[in-house]
């Protein structure tokens, strides 16, 4: 399918990760790439992980759907906000400071803009 005839949403989407994927070569020209904070973001939840895009690894993950998040309404910004923090606070206890954030095919407002705000408070650097 040519790029013209793509579905918008996942034109983005595609656009998002080859934009972080030559940051990262300009930036590393070792090719020592920084693990990607991936969001997403459904009308009830939301999602955060951190992977490692060497390995192929999930690194963290939070989610307003988990248990111990004590999230009651998911598809909040304050909800977003604690899963912001859980996931910053889940990278740094597994070793990762330095991300990359990806927000997929989703605008950088609302919702993503509040877990990204968060993540930052909690220690990661992006």
């Amino acid at each position: 399918m040519t790029q013209k005839r793509m579905i918008p949403s996942k034109r983005r989407k595609t656009g998002t990760r080859a934009k972080l994927r030559r940051v990262n070569i300009e930036q590393n020209p070792n090719r020592a790439i920084r693990p990607r904070l991936s969001v997403h973001r459904t009308n009830k939840q939301i999602y955060a992980q951190v992977i490692d895009d060497i390995k192929g690894v999930t690194l963290a993950a939070a989610s307003s759907a988990d248990k111990d998040a004590g999230i009651k309404a998911g598809h909040s910004v304050d909800a977003a906000s604690k899963v912001g923090k859980l996931i910053a606070e889940r990278a740094v206890k597994a070793g990762v400071k330095k991300v990359q954030f990806d927000r997929g095919e989703f605008l950088y407002h609302g919702r993503i803009k509040a877990v990204a705000e968060s993540a930052r408070e909690g220690g990661l650097e992006f």
